[in-house]
């Protein structure tokens, strides 16, 4: 069976092998003509960036980069890529890279026309009609992990560096108009990112899954998404040139971001926190905290969970699928508690507060209070 394949959902998606050499077209149909290709430190200097910005010059659209982006990107990187926007008189962004990547190039084409600042657009309510929806520049993305699935995603995640609050900022249009997944450009990533960022794919996928919430689309998507990361994250963690392994994961990101439109939930409500306080790796911190909120949702998803395990191929019901997530973590070299992934001494009431207050707390299978939520805590240090 081929991998390759043009999908129209959630968004037109350009998936294959070698598919960045149709990046300029990629432009092209978005209407970007003078694009801003934006991305995160460790990118920049890489072979598959300058490849990138080599096939748009050729193609008459320029060379700009901008890649000031944290590894939890905040207002600064955002102010920062917006005035390298204006000043490049661009009319488009190429969001390129991670999570952090893309969702700062997603927000730099949100915010570059707007006049309004950026927290007043947070996921709250109706915030997001704030926007002038016709000044939001075109966006083409780029992924080059297989995790957040950001390139099919209508929100960034931006970190207020004041407060070290994650927050969710949200707009219809924040979905990429044309996106290119192209698992080539994940062959390079180290093992600690493939297993990080796969694990992310994963707790998309589980979280949706267990979502009390009514979505069977959803439902199904991340159930897929589930296999896809069980059959192929471990192939492409011990070969990372498995272009097969890199194809599938790819695909299990951009499923795990879709299917969440259903909800997430305390996975990441406590690992948003735990990241903009410690600035631990998204993914990791996610599967960190994932045996804990298992057992702690038990009582509302161990029959759902079950399902899931048997289309796995899972035996033992929930508490099988809960032995294969400790041997997946163990597998891929992921700390089993807080403590080993360096979060020492930790702030548990700033944690706890702040995981109350994540849009992610309201999918969760069982109401997050503040003692159950501390005591959930607990369990991952």
């Amino acid at each position: 069976m081929s991998l390759t394949a043009n999908w129209s959902y959630p968004t037109a998606i350009r998936f294959g092998a070698g598919r960045i050499v149709e990046i300029a077209d990629a432009c092209a149909a978005a209407g970007i003509k003078k694009p801003l290709l934006v991305t995160d430190r460790g990118l920049a200097d890489m072979d598959i960036t300058a490849r990138t910005l080599d096939l748009l010059e050729a193609a008459g659209l320029g060379r700009a980069i901008f890649a000031d982006v944290d590894p939890n990107p905040n207002e600064k990187n955002a102010a920062a890529g917006v005035q390298a926007f204006k000043d490049g008189g661009h009319d488009g962004v190429v969001a390129f890279g991670g999570g952090s990547g893309l969702d700062l190039g997603k927000l730099v084409a949100f915010l570059a026309g707007q006049t309004r600042p950026l927290w007043d657009f947070e996921d709250i309510g109706d915030w997001w009609t704030r926007a002038d929806a016709d000044a939001i520049a075109p966006i083409v993305a780029v992924p080059t992990t297989a995790g957040t699935g950001s390139e099919v995603g209508r929100a960034s995640v931006i970190t207020n560096s004041e407060t070290a609050e994650k927050k969710i900022i949200f707009h219809p249009k924040f979905l990429p108009s044309v996106v290119i997944c192209d698992p080539e450009l994940t062959v390079g990533m180290p093992k600690f990112i493939t297993a990080g960022t796969g694990l992310d794919a994963f707790a998309h996928c589980v979280e949706a899954f267990c979502s009390p919430h009514y979505h069977p689309m959803s439902q199904g998507i991340a159930l897929e998404g589930m296999r896809l990361v069980k059959e192929n994250l471990p192939r492409a963690y011990a070969d990372g040139t498995d272009i097969e392994a890199r194809a599938n994961m790819m695909s299990a990101a951009a499923m795990g971001a879709t299917a969440f439109q259903k909800g997430l939930g305390a996975i990441h409500a406590l690992s948003h926190p735990i990241g903009a306080i410690y600035h631990t790796h998204h993914g990791t911190t996610n599967a960190v905290c994932m045996p804990a909120v298992l057992q702690f949702n038990k009582p509302a998803i161990s029959d759902v969970i079950a399902q899931a395990a048997n289309y796995l191929g899972i035996d033992g019901g929930f508490d099988g699928f809960c032995n294969y997530v400790d041997d997946l973590n163990a597998s891929l070299g992921i700390p089993k508690t807080l403590t080993a992934l360096g979060v020492t001494d930790p702030d548990i009431d700033r944690i706890v507060a702040g995981a109350l207050i994540d849009p992610s707390t309201g999918g969760n299978p069982i109401e997050m209070t503040k003692d159950n939520t501390t005591k959930l805590l607990l369990a991952c240090i």
